[in-house]
């Protein structure tokens, strides 16, 4: 007797409304317990949905680039003794199948049967010459079938995964295709492909390339995932934001006294009461007072928000982050403190979520970690509209 099992996706943390990036199975597949059924991908890793039972993919209820969360249905699988007694023998059967056969199956969501040894006519020729066995590239838009470790390097060497050669066994890109590809591109002509603008839509003219090494030693680092994200928003930004700078400075003589005083109380209590706490405050009640500052354009519209959520900027090893303090005016001096600490230590750790760190009606660069010797002042920027409004999510 057969039964249909729905695989759901299990507990993944914090993480909500995660894209599929990768589809591992096709309809009538036949999968062990622990096999990855889809990968998911969210700002800050990637993780494949395990098999929770054994048995053959009757169904794929879920499709690539669709955002799923805890509890969502993935796959169907019909479990079965027949079914769970072939599966050593299944899987040889298939990578055999597809070792024997010049090119690899092509994926789709229904069931495959082997594809002749040359490749579709609709596939696009590779750019490139790549190690055997040669295959064709991927249409824009095909479904690429890689491991996350794959797909990682593929992303810190920004190449598209639909212009690379499959070799592995049922079409899967391997991380010695990745390598070929990249080879192939370095080694090619110049004049093979002409160079593609760089401005962004901007009409601008693309990035000089310079080969520093002629001029010295050099080490070429690849730079980390959240850098490269605040790179591109930093830069867009830049570019679109009509930017207006207000320098006003304040004498916090009274104020830097009364917080040391406060600090000098609390010491038992372990609280310390940081001029950041102040400047959040501070910041609540000007928003309060001119609600036009607590806005964002919306194209004609002109949002006005009911909520007061301040981010402060937050340097870590792996890059500028920005933690958002939601509801700051419903908070005191000692809250925020307490609160933007824990967020900073978060940071600091890679273990902020994707909501502590969007929503921000107003973000605060301070930079009371470098200190300043000559006088006791706060200098405040403002942007407008606040970088962390521009790319909340």
């Amino acid at each position: 007797m057969s039964q249909l099992i729905e695989v759901k996706v299990p507990d993944i943390g914090d993480y909500h409304d995660v894209p599929v990036i990768d589809i591992c199975v096709i309809v009538g597949d036949v999968v062990k317990v622990d096999d990855a059924l889809v990968t998911l991908e969210s700002d800050k890793a990637t993780m494949d949905v395990p098999s929770s039972a054994a048995g053959v993919v009757k169904e794929i209820r879920v499709a690539l680039g669709e955002k799923i969360s805890e509890g969502a249905v993935v796959v169907v699988l019909e479990a079965s003794e027949a079914a769970v007694a072939a599966i050593p023998v299944a899987a040889p059967a298939a990578v055999a199948a597809a070792s024997a056969a010049d090119a690899p199956v092509a994926a789709a969501p229904v069931a495959v049967v082997p594809a002749p040894a040359a490749a579709p006519p609709t596939a696009p020729a590779v750019p490139v010459a790549v190690s055997p066995p040669p295959v064709a590239g991927l249409a824009p838009g095909a479904r690429t079938h890689a491991s996350p470790s794959v797909r990682l390097l593929a992303r810190e060497l920004g190449v598209d995964l639909n212009r690379v050669a499959a070799s592995g066994p049922k079409g899967r890109i391997l991380k010695e295709d990745i390598t070929a590809y990249v080879k192939g591109v370095l080694t090619a002509p110049p004049a093979a492909a002409a160079a593609p603008s760089l401005g962004g839509g901007l009409d601008l003219l693309p990035w000089p390339k310079v080969d520093f090494a002629k001029f010295g030693a050099v080490e070429v680092k690849p730079l980390a995932r959240i850098k490269k994200i605040s790179a591109q928003n930093l830069a867009r930004n830049w570019v679109m934001i009509p930017a207006v700078t207000y320098h006003e400075d304040a004498d916090i003589t009274d104020l830097e006294a009364f917080r040391v005083a406060i600090n000098r109380e609390n010491e038992k209590s372990g609280v310390k009461i940081t001029m950041l706490a102040f400047l959040i405050k501070a910041c609540t009640l000007a928003l309060k007072k001119f609600p036009e500052f607590n806005s964002s354009l919306d194209g004609d519209n002109l949002v006005l928000k009911q909520y007061f959520h301040v981010a402060f900027a937050a340097d870590t090893p792996n890059g500028l982050v920005v933690p958002v303090i939601r509801n700051a005016d419903q908070k005191s001096v000692s809250q925020l403190a307490v609160e933007s600490g824990e967020l900073a230590t978060k940071a600091r750790d890679g273990k902020l979520t994707p909501g502590e760190m969007s929503g921000a009606c107003f973000t605060i660069s301070s930079v009371g970690g470098i200190g300043e010797p000559v006088s006791r002042r706060s200098s405040m920027r403002r942007r407008w509209p606040s970088w962390g409004s521009a790319v909340r999510s």
